[in-house]
């Protein structure tokens, strides 16, 4: 969970615009949690929009409006139904917290992966922080890349298979700080085309294409 302090706040039209104090990387459809604000804002909200302008209402035909001679960055905007509220400092900040928990892959598939039948409970402890690893890496390659993908559900079984070799190449490093484990007087480093392998199949550093 990442959490940001909230300098200032709006609403007007029934759409409500926060700015942190902080850069996020908070996208469209995602959802936040509100603290320590008054003017009814407090909640979980969706976010609608992440503009860099000052908001400055709604047309009839429901399209946010913007002075765009006035920049604001590190600002997330959601539908809040209220009193206008005129943008204002929040005094004392207030705290937005944003969460993601990926679950695209499962301890199972990694064991599956594997091979391997965990032996003792510190063999399943570690493959779950491996899965839990792998699927917070993934998702946020992924948003970095442009894409915005369900939280529970993958958006294919190319990024589910991303996640599991790179689950189970952490695995393979444990007992090592930087390379699988092996018996010889030279460790071998995790391959370069693996990597490569996770990072196509995610579908990260080529073009985007309608």
């Amino acid at each position: 969970m990442a959490t940001y302090s909230v300098t200032h706040h709006q609403r007007l039209d029934d759409v409500a615009v926060v700015q942190t104090l902080e850069p996020t990387d908070i996208q469209v459809g995602q959802s936040v949690v509100l603290s320590g604000l008054g003017h009814g804002l407090n909640g979980t909200h969706t976010v609608v929009a992440v503009p860099t302008h000052l908001f400055i209402g709604v047309t009839d035909e429901g399209d946010y409006l913007y002075d765009e001679t006035i920049v604001i960055p590190n600002q997330v905007l959601f539908i809040d139904a209220g009193n206008d509220l005129e943008r204002s400092a929040a005094d004392p900040f207030g705290t937005l917290d944003y969460t993601i928990t990926c679950t695209w892959i499962t301890n199972t598939m990694v064991t599956e992966f594997l091979g391997i039948a965990v032996a003792t409970a510190n063999d399943t402890a570690f493959i779950t922080r491996c899965v839990s690893a792998s699927n917070a890496f993934i998702y946020r390659r992924r948003q970095e890349a442009g894409y915005f993908d369900s939280k529970t559900t993958s958006p294919g079984g190319d990024a589910t298979m991303a996640g599991i070799l790179y689950a189970s190449s952490i695995y393979r490093e444990r007992g090592s700080i930087d390379s699988f484990a092996s018996f010889g007087e030279m460790n071998t480093a995790m391959p370069p085309a693996s990597f490569g392998r996770i990072l196509q199949l995610l579908g990260c550093n080529r073009s985007q294409v309608a």
